[in-house]
């Protein structure tokens, strides 16, 4: 009780801080064996906070809703193969895994967010309907769950002060990357396998 009462003042601080001064959002895309897939995001800001820090606090099942503010999307208008994993075309929700001592995963949801409204009294009428991410994933959407794949770290440069997810062509297929203060990690998304291949 008391860590929902918890979660429930984050979000009520988290909800206004919206109103006052939205995050930018992004739309990202690529083209994926003659199809499109796209991300689309809200981009937080570090502020001069750590990476690390902000690690510290996540919920006890160690996900992350991949941006702010409204829910993190993915659509591709054809099936997909990320990791292992087929995903079928569709719009997914994103999140990212992020246990300690890693390693880190994309994770794709079928459970495209919750209206603003169902978790904010106070929501404003241009946001109360507007999907926003699962706060308590693996209790709430986490049966779900479609894919879940590991990425692989990469060496950052230049800190990168605002979230950033990109898509870039890799092949015929494309690599997703996600950055954030110190921090790289990517996955690849591919065409899935001929049938008969």
């Amino acid at each position: 009780m008391a860590m929902k009462a918890g979660i429930a003042a984050v979000l009520s601080m988290s909800f206004s801080m919206l109103v006052a001064q939205p995050a930018p959002r992004e739309t990202v895309s690529a083209h994926l064996g003659g199809s499109s897939i796209a991300v689309e995001y809200g981009r937080p800001s570090l502020q001069g906070r750590s990476f690390n820090d902000l690690l510290a606090q996540l919920p006890p099942d160690r996900m992350w809703r991949a941006g702010s503010d409204q829910v993190t999307t993915l659509v591709s208008e054809r099936a997909f193969r990320v990791g292992d994993t087929v995903v079928p075309a569709g719009r997914y929700s994103v999140y990212l895994h992020l246990p300690e001592g890693g390693p880190n995963s994309l994770v794709l949801n079928k459970v495209v967010g919750q209206p603003l409204k169902d978790v904010w009294s106070a929501a404003p009428a241009h946001l109360a309907d507007e999907p926003f991410p699962h706060f308590q994933y693996e209790s709430e959407i986490g049966d779900q769950e479609v894919a879940r794949v590991a990425m692989r770290r990469e060496n950052v440069g230049e800190p990168v002060d605002l979230f950033t997810i990109s898509l870039s062509p890799a092949g015929n297929g494309a690599t997703l990357r996600i950055a954030w203060g110190d921090q790289s990690w990517s996955v690849g998304l591919m065409p899935p396998p001929r049938e008969g291949s």
